[in-house]
C-alpha cells in the first residue's frame, strides 16, 4: 500500500474521530467513553494500514 493511500485512510478515520467524539461526549457527558471510542478507531486504522 502506498503512502498516499495510508494518509487517505488516516484522514478517513480522523473525521469520525472528531465528529463521533463530539457526539459521544454529548450523549455520555464524560470523556471516558470518548477515549474508548478513540482507541477503538486507532486500532481499526492501524489494522487497515498494517495490511
Amino acid at each position: 500500500m502506498n503512502i498516499s493511500r495510508k494518509l487517505g485512510i488516516l484522514v478517513f478515520c480522523g473525521v469520525p474521530a472528531i465528529i463521533g467524539g463530539g457526539i459521544i461526549y454529548g450523549i455520555a457527558g464524560s470523556y471516558t467513553p470518548v477515549a474508548v471510542y478513540e482507541i477503538l478507531l486507532y486500532f481499526a486504522a492501524g489494522a487497515i494500514i498494517g495490511k
